[in-house]
């Protein structure tokens, strides 16, 4: 008889009359992701306040550019094409690097795509053939400065950085509060810094299929290492 009373075996689904008799369907507001919205705001509003790429761009505004300055022909009063902002190109290539890209293609869509680099670029259009030739016309001197601006805006707390490792695995690095005063400290960021600009520098001319191949593979293994967090978190 005890057998009996639990063994009630599959659950009868309502019939539509039953659903009718109960008062009917439930009315839900479904979240609908894939619908077109306007907004009218600027990329400045669009963009956080503290945001890490604002942190960059201020960083960049600090230095003196001169050498790139010089260097350009297009000046006031003279016939051609405006140049590009060196300031721009140094400051997409630290934001990059920060988030461990180191494509040039890559880079260019992500002008185009995300908030960041568009709030970064502001309205101002590139392309990887740009972006590569200024990343690789600098040579050693270019790495140094990169890995020094990484490194102090590491240093000061002031960004994390997603590290690119020989295996393609990320993991995050950050500073605490006062640490950074530290010689060994600073001396550690210089280093991570330095890894991060070699790791990325042979992926300038990195073909799209191969971008994606490689962000495929990443967002898979982020997707089960996320799903696991929120399996153990459940």
């Amino acid at each position: 008889m005890k057998q009996a009373l639990l063994d009630k075996g599959e659950p009868a689904l309502p019939s539509p009359g039953d659903v009718a008799a109960a008062g009917g369907r439930p009315r839900l507001r479904v979240p609908q992701r894939n619908q077109v919205e306007l907004h009218w705001a600027s990329l400045d509003e669009l963009l956080e306040p503290d945001h890490s790429a604002r942190t960059v761009w201020a960083a960049i505004c600090g230095l003196d550019l001169s050498h790139w300055l010089d260097a350009i022909r297009a000046v006031e009063g003279s016939a051609g094409r405006d140049a590009t902002d060196p300031r721009l190109l140094v400051a997409l290539w630290i934001y990059a690097t920060i988030e461990g890209i180191g494509s040039a293609r890559e880079l260019a869509r992500l002008c185009e795509k995300h908030l960041a680099y568009q709030w970064l670029c502001g309205g101002v259009t590139v392309n990887h053939h740009m972006l590569a030739d200024f990343r690789s016309q600098g040579g050693e001197k270019w790495d140094d400065l990169l890995t020094q601006i990484v490194a102090s805006l590491l240093a000061e707390n002031l960004v994390t950085m997603n590290r690119v490792a020989q295996d393609g695995m990320r993991v995050r690095a950050s500073a605490g509060k006062g640490s950074f005063r530290r010689r060994p400290r600073l001396e550690q960021f210089l280093q991570e810094a330095r890894e991060q600009v070699q790791a990325l520098k042979p992926l300038v001319d990195e073909s799209a299929e191969d971008a994606t191949r490689r962000q495929r593979a990443a967002r898979q293994r982020a997707a089960r290492e996320r799903q696991q967090r929120l399996e153990e978190a459940i």
